[in-house]
């Protein structure tokens, strides 16, 4: 990072699989998504900021396993308007630094990345809560997420920064599918003595069961039984005074601890924290509980949802519905599109309209476009959007689809191309909505197979030809019985028998004498 210049870097090697958002009404919705992208704060001049960029984007491609080399320029934009540097900066050094963006959408999560993660760490999975970061556990989620956040931390009075590196691994399980045992992950049929019943039903008999509901009830689990094994202890090099353990259930809620922990719970009636002996496996025991109480979400800042619009090979449209759940408070926010470069976007055709009315004067605050050039930048667009309170914008674009050159196509270019998450940025905080899979037009590449049959007939059709004619002798019709192949063929056969005789005959002259 200090060869490249790089001062700030912003979720390295984030990564996430199957996105998971909340809709409105409570309706909680799965998309696919895969993603690789990182931020970085550049401390040089606008030319040697590219150079850098390159040199740190290898080094970290190398260190954590990843395919980041793969962000060349088409893939790297200048945002203007999001992200915002944090930890400790000098005041002389802002002027110089760049801010370079850059997404691989089509990345694939893979254990490999996982290695080098836990490396980082300091006790490398095999104390703290990086014990439970099983591969087999992780990567088997319903949503999966991997970032690191490196910042510049100077003490007050002292030119000596240090870095501070920031690992955050967010999962989302499915309690019934995680307990199933690894030797056995099938799902089979539950026995009929474990099968639950309502017997209040009036057709309730033995051949005859209805599920109980068992919503209100809390699903028992342990650690053991999500994660194959309880949690090695705390590590020894974690900073003293801080609970490495903490479980956000109601106080109603029975938990149990194994031995040689101590549980702390706070004043707001939803949280308790563990502190772990070093030497001792910690054991969380949640059993099954019928408990009306419920631990209360955060409110979101913003929902967003991004789809594709429009049909046809030739162009398309991009819809981004943009909804601020506050009763009370507008939300100010920046919304930015990294597109490919074979997305022409048309900015004429941008529309804003809140609550269902054509006009976004008011909406929309700030804008910053930078075109695409073929083969080698992608689009950047920026807008900076004012929504008031309790309102939904919904925002829309169209764009053209370009014709790529046949060696630009992927192995499987019918699935399609990834699209980049747009960003949304709320001060500190920032969003992302789900990639799209845009369908381009696609050439025929059987027919580069069939180009190759058809010649391939046509020279063997043709060599025999030319061949044939090298080959062949041409002679006149009376000569032909002269060169009869028959009579050849007699006339050397015959002259072979009158030799073997003439042999035959000397050696028994010889014999006789």
């Amino acid at each position: 990072m200090l060869r490249a210049g790089a001062r700030d870097l912003g979720e390295v090697l984030e990564r996430e699989e199957r996105a998971w958002s909340y809709g409105l009404g409570s309706k909680l919705t799965l998309t696919r998504r895969t993603l690789s992208r990182y931020f970085c704060w550049c401390l040089a001049d606008r030319c040697r900021a590219d150079g850098r960029w390159l040199t740190l984007t290898n080094a970290l491609s190398g260190l954590f396993c990843a395919s980041l080399n793969f962000i060349d320029s088409t893939r790297t934009t200048r945002p203007v308007m999001s992200f915002q540097p944090s930890g400790d900066h000098k005041n002389s050094t802002f002027e110089s630094l760049h801010l370079l963006h850059g997404t691989l959408p089509r990345e694939v999560v893979c254990t490999e990345n996982l290695t080098p993660f836990l490396k980082l760490l300091p006790c490398k999975g095999k104390a703290g809560i990086s014990s439970l970061l099983d591969g087999h556990k992780l990567f088997d989620a319903s949503w999966q997420s991997m970032s690191i956040d490196v910042r510049p931390i100077c003490p007050l009075a002292s030119n000596d920064c240090q870095l501070q590196i920031t690992q955050t691994i967010d999962m989302v399980l499915d309690i019934q599918r995680s307990k199933r045992p690894r030797d056995n992950p099938i799902p089979r049929p539950v026995p009929n003595e474990e099968l639950k019943c309502d017997t209040s039903k009036p057709y309730h008999s033995e051949d005859t069961c209805y599920p109980l509901d068992t919503a209100a009830q809390e699903e028992e689990w342990t650690l053991s039984q999500i994660f194959g094994h309880p949690l090695k202890g705390a590590c020894p090099l974690a900073t003293d005074g801080i609970d490495p353990v903490c479980i956000n259930v109601p106080h109603a809620r029975q938990v149990f601890s194994s031995d040689g922990s101590h549980e702390h719970k706070d004043s707001s009636g939803f949280m308790r924290c563990y502190q772990l002996d070093s030497e001792k496996d910690f054991e969380l025991v949640l059993p099954q509980q019928e408990i009306s109480e419920k631990a209360p979400l955060k409110q979101p800042l913003l929902y967003a949802e991004r789809s594709f619009i429009g049909y046809g090979q030739e162009r398309g449209g991009v819809q981004a519905i943009l909804t601020n759940p506050s009763l009370t408070e507008a939300v100010d926010f920046v919304y930015m599109e990294s597109l490919p470069w074979f997305m022409k976007l048309y900015l004429h055709t941008l529309k804003a309209k809140i609550n269902g009315l054509d006009t976004h004067q008011d909406v929309i605050q700030e804008m910053y476009y930078r075109p695409a050039l073929d083969r080698k930048r992608g689009t950047q667009l920026e807008i900076r959007i004012l929504i008031p309170a309790n309102s939904t914008v919904v925002l829309t674009y169209d764009f053209e689809k370009a014709i790529l050159r046949y060696t630009e196509y992927p192995p499987d270019a019918n699935r399609g191309f990834d699209v980049a998450p747009a960003v949304i940025t709320i001060g500190n905080v920032s969003i992302r909505t789900t990639s799209l899979l845009l369908p381009l037009p696609t050439p025929d590449f059987s027919m580069p197979y069939n180009v190759i049959i058809l010649t391939s007939t046509v020279m063997a059709l043709s060599f025999g030809f030319v061949f044939n004619l090298l080959v062949r002798r041409f002679v006149a019709v009376d000569e032909a019985d002269q060169w009869d192949v028959r009579s050849v063929r007699l006339k050397v056969a015959a002259l072979i028998k009158g030799k073997l005789k003439r042999f035959r005959k000397e050696e028994k002259v010889e014999k006789k004498e």
